[in-house]
Order: C-alpha cells, then sequence, then structure tokens
C-alpha cells in the first residue's frame, strides 16, 4: 500500500472528511484490520486566509509547497491538497515536489466524463466560482461546460461557507438558501451540480436534492485510495 500524503487544515472540519474516507473506503476494500498509510500536515487556516483576503497567492504557494516538501520528506507517495480553493497554486505546489499531486478538478472532471454530464453547476468560494484554474480546467480539459450563480447568490455561497461551515456551523437556513440556488442551476440546465467546496458535502447532501451532487470531497478521497491500492 502507498502513503497517502495530506495537505490540511483549510479547513480542519473538512480534513477530518478525508481522513474518515479515506481510512473507510481502505478498510471496505482490504477488510480486517486494514487502514490506509497517511501523512497528514494541519496548516493553520487563520494565516491562508489571510492570504486569500490579500490576493496574496504567491505567498500562500511558497507556504503550501513548503508543505508538500515536508510531506514528501515524510514518505508521502502521493500528495493531495484538500481543498477546492487553494488548487488555484495547484501547478506551483507540484513543480515544488517529485510525487504526483492528485488535482481535485481533474478527479471532478473526469467523473462528469463518466456520467456523460455535458453541463454542470458548480458551487464553491467566490475564488472557485469566478476564477479560471478550476472551471476553466475542467471546461478545456474535459468537454463540460461549468454553470455558476449569478452575483449575488455566489456571495451568499461564499459567506455561508467563511461565516459557518469552516467554524463547524450547520444552519437548516443555510441549506435552504443553498438548494434554492441549486434548483436555479437545474432550470438553467445543469446536469448535476459540483460541490466545488470540501465543506460544502458537510451541509448539503444528496437525500436533499434531485440533481446529482458531486461532493469534491468524496471523489477526491476515492481517487487517493485507488492510487494508494494500486499495484504500479
Amino acid at each position: 500500500m502507498k502513503t497517502i500524503g495530506l495537505l490540511g487544515g483549510m479547513s480542519w472540519e473538512s480534513t477530518r472528511s478525508y481522513y474518515d474516507k479515506i481510512n473507510q473506503l481502505v478498510n471496505q476494500r482490504l477488510g480486517g484490520f486494514h487502514s490506509a498509510k497517511i501523512v497528514m500536515i494541519s496548516v493553520d487556516f487563520a494565516e491562508i486566509e489571510a492570504m486569500q483576503q490579500k490576493g496574496d497567492w504567491q505567498g500562500a504557494g511558497i507556504l503550501l509547497s513548503e508543505c508538500g516538501q515536508k510531506l514528501e520528506q515524510a514518505g508521502a507517495d502521493v500528495l493531495l491538497i484538500c481543498t477546492n480553493t487553494m488548487h488555484l497554486v495547484a501547478e506551483q505546489v507540484q513543480q515544488a515536489v517529485s510525487i504526483p499531486l492528485l488535482h481535485i478538478g481533474d478527479v471532478t472532471g473526469a467523473y462528469l466524463n463518466q456520467l456523460g454530464h455535458q453541463k454542470s453547476g458548480l458551487l464553491g468560494t467566490c475564488f472557485t466560482m469566478e476564477q479560471d484554474f478550476y472551471k476553466q480546467r475542467i471546461e478545456d480539459k474535459y468537454k463540460v461546460s461549468m454553470l455558476t450563480p449569478n452575483a449575488d447568490e455566489r456571495q451568499t455561497v461564499h459567506n455561508i461557507i467563511y461565516q459557518e461551515l469552516v467554524q463547524g456551523q450547520i444552519k437548516d437556513c443555510s441549506r435552504a438558501e443553498y438548494l434554492k440556488i441549486i434548483a436555479k442551476l437545474a432550470d438553467n440546465g445543469a446536469q448535476s451540480v459540483v460541490l466545488g467546496c470540501t465543506e460544502i458535502g458537510l451541509l448539503v447532501k444528496q437525500s436533499d436534492s434531485q440533481l446529482p451532487l458531486l461532493d469534491t470531497t468524496e471523489l477526491h478521497c476515492q481517487a487517493a485510495v485507488n492510487f494508494a491500492l494500486s499495484m504500479s
């Protein structure tokens, strides 16, 4: 079994989900007392969030690159950035290490292709919904059109993530807001909705919506386990 390197803490709430899901998946595949081989660095999210607000993506990339190098030195065979938004610096991190980085956008795009979906909604932070590093990657590499909510709705989605979900607050009223936005994306032709922030899956479940919801945390974890248990 290969060792999975988790670059987490952004937020620790969702990183906990990564740890749980990866171990559960390994045990389901191997049975018995098996669990995953994992090394993890969990950053102080306050430092990252301050850099996000200032637009200091270069500084954030340097910080995460140093963490990636430490994970590689600790024995990681593959690297996961346990957040959608910080894949904005994924290329910078990948260049700093010699092990592969599993890009969450690639995992998501490949699954959309498996589903045969040509148009999908995207929810996430404003950074993820409005910049090209994520949705453009999926559109260019996987030929799936990514729909985002309008400006006011994007801000609502973003605010709920930062003011509630990353602090472990799960509110019914916020779930209702998300479901309204998901319904509008469906009306605009979305065949599914990508939950493009690792915290959103803590709030909205598939049982809440008739439209297929793609939990990027789940997809990322599945890809990591497939890699860890592969024979190559």
